[in-house]
């Protein structure tokens, strides 16, 4: 379909991807797709078949039995595992980590990258994950690669858990160290690692706050757009 436009924001666990995705989402109107969700969604599967996270022959067979599905109610997404909505049980800590383990595999990334795929084909979509622009919508209007500081990141994941109330015995040390360990995990990968695509936009949101990054989201699709829209007069 053409005229549609599509934004991919990649970039590690924390740098803020969900949180600009839903609001650039929202200036644009666009739909906002939060492909760690679904994600999230096989682990919680995945865990309460029993399944261990190392254990990449079984969640290839399970995956197969897995139907995710996205909508949206009262404005909100929610994410649904065979027609169950799992959407408040995908932010524990267990569920985080089999996610983080579980999207290495291939069966697990081919299983999701279709239905990814077909949401932006009928509408304009920013869609945000770890692969999005290099391996999910490499054709995308705009790719941009959200990061900050480890230890940025990890001070807003430990807010966010005590805003949450599962902060738990989490401390602040623990909690960075897992963010780094995700953060190798997910670039030393062997499938879809994490990495920004040569064309994407860099973006530090270390000192920034969530306007200021939206803002400039909001500035460079606005020059992406007339970019093409010159290539498609010459043409």
């Amino acid at each position: 379909m053409k005229g549609l436009y599509s934004i991919a924001i990649d970039g590690p666990a924390g740098a803020g991807k969900s949180t600009i995705a839903k609001a650039v989402a929202e200036r644009l109107s666009y739909v906002y797709v939060d492909t760690g969700a679904m994600y999230r969604a096989l682990a919680v599967y995945f865990l309460e078949k029993g399944l261990a996270p190392e254990d990449e022959k079984g969640i290839a067979e399970a995956v197969g039995q897995a139907e995710v599905k996205l909508a949206y109610q009262d404005g909100l997404q929610h994410v649904f595992v065979n027609g169950r909505d799992v959407t408040g049980e995908i932010r524990t800590e267990a569920v985080s980590a089999m996610a983080s383990a579980s999207s290495r595999y291939a069966a697990v990334r081919a299983h999701l990258l279709e239905l990814q795929r077909e949401l932006a084909r009928h509408q304009n979509v920013i869609m945000d994950g770890r692969d999005i622009g290099t391996v999910v919508l490499p054709e995308a209007t705009l790719k941009v690669f959200l990061t900050a500081s480890p230890r940025i990141r990890a001070e807003r994941r430990y807010v966010q858990l005590q805003e949450q109330g599962k902060l738990g015995e989490a401390t602040l040390p623990e909690i960075l160290q897992d963010i780094e360990a995700r953060d190798y995990q997910d670039s030393h990968r062997a499938n879809a690692p994490l990495k920004a695509a040569e064309d994407a936009v860099l973006l530090d949101s270390s000192g920034l706050s969530e306007a200021e990054v939206t803002e400039q989201i909001l500035k460079a699709l606005s020059e992406k757009q007339k970019e093409q829209g010159m290539v498609k007069e010459q043409a």
